[in-house]
């Protein structure tokens, strides 16, 4: 049976569970006289909706509230304990692997150092990697004593542009790291003990990143974000849609410079090669500063900072390092003007700086961003976009990763994906392939 609009009543019912699981998990609890408005449905289509949800085991009540002059409202919400999903963040010093129920409380987390030193390529290497998966997630199961069925999928943000294929899955481009088109989701399903229904989500870094602070943190309200993620590069995630799922952006491969520093990437004048944290401090140690011997980035650009911004607890006014700072100001600088391209191209309502180099450097650094930023974006958009540091802090990739499955969850109306019905080629198809074989 199909309504007027081309849409099954399959489809509208799930519409109306996926539209009562958001306002629950956004807004709960709340009672069913509160969903119809909130939602735009009526009250039959309300009650009908809920029974089956209760039934699932996937909303449960949560107290009641007084009414005006009736019975008291019983209010309702998701039941945290109704699933799982697991986040991973594929970062730059480490693979964090965390597994959270459905109200975000942290059952179980691990993490897997990556080589501290060598080259990039090497700390990134594929069977290292897979294997800390592979293991991480056994892990995280075990430690809560979670089945794996109860999985609702298992979110993953990398570092590159992830691409999929019919055959492959989810297929991971990662220049900077020495990613050339890697197979990653069809490894790890040859590799990881899950049963075949649990999907993985994987995605870029910076999207992930961008899920989180829109749902939770400082995107929260906002019609439109860019959420940047700042770490040893940089990347962004532009979202339009505040439920919906943000575009990642290679914005750290911007060219701010034509034949300008090599970046990582290969290619010169990158925008990350010269505000990414990694450039950050080659750039600090060309210019006569003295980073900690053998220190990894985050330890280093403590040092940095230090140096730029001494601070004495007994009150003695140290000098702060000149070098230190003039190379922070002209990081700041093309930071800037690369938030002013992001402004003048999408014309966000805010711009959210998070990863860990972005909250370490903090409000401080952010002030000359911002006001460079200004400088360089057009009056009216710049005058109107909102610079502002995440608030989730460093490990927010990882809990945007554990969204991700759960974003697909409600969108199905708080279904498991179905696997779709096998159907034979074309005949065509077959006579074509059995020709060019023989």
């Amino acid at each position: 049976m199909h309504a007027k609009s081309g849409r099954t009543v399959r489809d509208l019912r799930r519409e109306n569970r996926t539209a009562v699981l958001r306002r629950l998990y956004f807004d709960g609890p709340m009672s069913r006289l509160a969903l119809g408005p909130a939602t735009g449905l009526s009250s039959g289509s309300i009650s009908n909706v809920v029974a089956e949800l209760v039934g699932e085991g996937l909303v449960e009540e949560a107290g009641s509230v007084d009414s005006a002059g009736g019975r008291p409202r019983t209010l309702l919400r998701i039941a945290p304990d109704s699933g799982c999903m697991i986040g991973v963040d594929i970062g730059e010093t480490r693979v964090r692997i965390e597994l959270f129920d459905l109200a975000l409380t942290e059952l179980a987390r691990t993490e897997r150092p990556l080589a501290p030193s060598g080259p990039r390529t090497a700390r990134y290497e594929v069977a290292v990697v897979v294997d800390h998966l592979r293991d991480g997630i056994a892990e995280v199961l075990r430690t809560a004593g979670v089945p794996a069925e109860r999985l609702l999928g298992v979110g993953i943000g990398v570092p590159g542009i992830v691409e999929r294929t019919a055959e492959q899955g989810a297929v991971v481009h990662g220049q900077t790291i020495g990613w050339d088109a890697v197979p990653l989701e069809r490894l790890l399903r040859a590799q990881v003990a899950l049963p075949a229904e649990v999907p993985y989500r994987i995605e870029n870094g910076a999207k992930t990143l961008g899920q989180a602070e829109m749902w939770f943190g400082a995107g929260r309200g906002a019609d439109s974000a860019v959420v940047v993620l700042f770490g040893s590069g940089v990347g962004a995630c532009v979202v339009t849609d505040p439920l919906g799922p943000g575009q990642a952006l290679e914005w750290g491969h911007l060219t701010v410079r034509v034949r300008g520093r090599r970046c990582r990437c290969g290619a010169q004048g990158c925008l990350e090669a010269y505000a990414g944290a990694e450039a950050l401090l080659e750039r600090w140690r060309e210019a006569g500063g003295r980073p900690p011997a053998g220190a990894d980035e985050e330890t280093a650009l403590t040092a940095m900072l230090a140096a730029a911004y001494p601070a004495d607890p007994f009150g003695d006014v140290q000098p702060p390092d000149p070098v230190a700072l003039a190379v922070l100001d002209e990081t700041a600088e093309y930071l800037g003007a690369g938030l002013a391209d992001l402004i003048n191209l999408f014309q966000p309502e805010r711009i959210l700086v998070g990863g860990w180099a972005g909250l370490q450097l903090g409000s401080r650094f952010l002030a000359p961003v911002a006001a460079y930023a200004r400088a360089y974006a057009l009056r009216h958009p710049g005058g109107r976009t909102e610079i502002a540091l995440g608030t989730l802090g460093p490990e927010a990739v990882t809990v945007g990763a554990g969204l991700l499955p759960l974003v697909d969850f409600f969108d199905l109306g708080g279904r498991r994906p179905e696997r779709a019905p096998s159907v034979p080629a074309p005949a065509w198809q077959t006579a074509l392939r059995d020709r060019v074989s023989s």
